[in-house]
């Protein structure tokens, strides 16, 4: 059973066309007990952290949430669901984050040429293998909709990075059986649908 965590984001329903298009069902839910049960687990981003948390926090879900990855099941988030398995946020005045991978979000400072928000197609460059990339070309194009990203303590967390705005940021964390895309891969066509696939078939090992 897939699980997307409904924490009253926009794109739940996205997600779910797209997981439904590569051949596989899925459940939204904030029941903790649906969410435990889970063979993997999808955190969905649209949105602040701020107000993600907020969320999180209000359904009790954090600690349902940590026990999940804990249990060693694939774990995949998205676009806010990669800032918020950090430590903290400067969105919304340092908002206090998950935890699940040391590090914070920083905002894009705006240039010539690049304004924020970070929004449209952008290259990914895998840093490192990973069975989310079978079949994905490296340097295939994904989108984008942020202000923010990840900045994770230790850059063995990285999995893939892209450029934006003078920076060459972190475009997917992977720890064990987590793994989170800063990118929308429901909006991302058939590279973004092949990594979701792929996580439907991934086991959690790296």
């Amino acid at each position: 059973m897939i699980v997307l965590v409904d924490y009253k984001a926009g794109n739940l329903t996205s997600v779910q066309l797209a997981l439904a298009e590569v051949g596989h069902e899925s459940v939204i839910s904030s029941d903790p007990s649906v969410i435990s049960a889970a063979d993997r687990l999808v955190f969905p981003g649209v949105g602040a952290a701020g107000s993600a948390m907020e969320e999180v926090n209000r359904l009790g879900l954090a600690p349902v949430l940590k026990d999940f990855v804990a249990t060693g099941k694939p774990f995949l988030g998205i676009c806010v669901g990669c800032q918020i398995i950090l430590d903290w946020s400067l969105e919304d005045g340092r908002t206090a984050c998950l935890g699940l991978i040391p590090g914070g979000t920083e905002i894009f400072t705006p240039g010539p040429g690049s304004k924020v928000p970070h929004m449209g197609w952008n290259h990914v460059g895998f840093y490192r293998p990973h069975p989310l990339f079978e079949g994905i070309p490296d340097r295939s194009h994904f989108y984008y909709v942020h202000s923010y990203y990840p900045t994770p303590s230790d850059h063995a967390d990285v999995l893939a990075e892209s450029d934006y705005a003078g920076v060459r940021f972190a475009a997917i964390l992977g720890r064990k059986n987590l793994a989170a895309v800063q990118f929308h891969v429901e909006k991302s066509g058939a590279h973004g649908l092949r990594l979701l696939k792929n996580f439907c078939a991934w086991d959690g090992g790296c």
